[in-house]
């Protein structure tokens, strides 16, 4: 991954990645420079050892509005590729999101709209700032869903409410969102860094490998039967119980004292 980036801002301390969407003057919205460069940032973190968990956020007052579709022909492959190339470029970037094999945090402080919900609902968790907008935007400008909005809303929201907000595209704020259960959290919008920090440290100091496979497990779940899901979860166990990490939370529940992982 380039060392200077264009469209977003990477900063890493202790275990915790937060990936800055940069185009405050747009929204945030993403060009093909940001998709490019969010699939080479999301590669990055997937590969990285030392990154436990990653926050994506947006810069200003906006997650992400979507896709920029003030440059129409560049929208995240080659600049001039067919459209479906470009979709099928973009959609590599959502699959790549979906599969960093660490826990995943969308910091959403202002509007996340079209491809911008997408990828806050691509994440593990979302929260949202009492602020904060969001809209499935796709219909009002003539397009159908993407960004894996057709496979992540059903499972998250069930099939009827995603239809509503995919049929009408209205924009609803922070509250309505938690009852739809879109977001895991709403917090007061000052309160949104301390408390996503928060959880990010905490998932920082937790069991690496342990909470990969719960990630692969849960995201897996809806395509197994009850049995392939306990043999998978037997199989993780069985990884664990021969990891120094489990050992040492053994060790430390005995010692009365927190764990301290390393990852393997």
């Amino acid at each position: 991954m380039p060392t200077e980036l264009e469209t977003l801002i990477v900063e890493r301390g202790d275990g915790v990645v937060t990936v800055t969407m940069n185009r405050p003057a747009r929204k945030n919205a993403a060009n093909g420079t940001m998709w490019r460069e969010l699939m080479a940032t999301f590669e990055d973190v997937a590969a990285d050892r030392h990154d436990r968990v990653m926050v994506l956020t947006g810069a200003g007052d906006a997650f992400c509005s979507g896709a920029d579709l003030g440059d129409p022909a560049d929208v995240a492959g080659r600049p001039g590729d067919p459209y479906l190339a470009q979709m099928r470029a973009l959609a590599d970037v959502a699959l790549r999101l979906h599969r960093i094999p660490k826990p995943t945090i969308a910091k959403v402080g202002g509007v996340a709209a079209g491809a911008g919900m997408s990828m806050a609902l691509g994440c593990d968790l979302v929260v949202a700032a009492d602020t904060a907008r969001f809209s499935q935007i796709f219909s009002k400008r003539g397009l159908s869903v993407d960004f894996g909005a057709s496979w992540l809303l059903p499972r998250l929201i069930g099939l009827h409410r995603a239809k509503e907000l995919a049929f009408f595209a209205d924009i609803i704020d922070a509250a309505q969102a938690a009852e739809f259960g879109v977001v895991n959290r709403v917090v007061p919008a000052a309160e949104l860094d301390a408390f996503v920090g928060e959880w990010a440290r905490r998932l920082a100091d937790g069991p690496p490998l342990a909470l990969s496979m719960t990630k692969t497990m849960l995201n897996n779940s809806f395509g197994l039967s009850m049995d392939q899901a306990l043999e998978e979860e037997s199989r993780s166990q069985a990884v664990n119980f021969g990891t120094a990490d489990t050992a040492e939370a053994i060790a430390a529940f005995i010692q009365k004292r927190q764990p301290r992982f390393e990852g393997h």
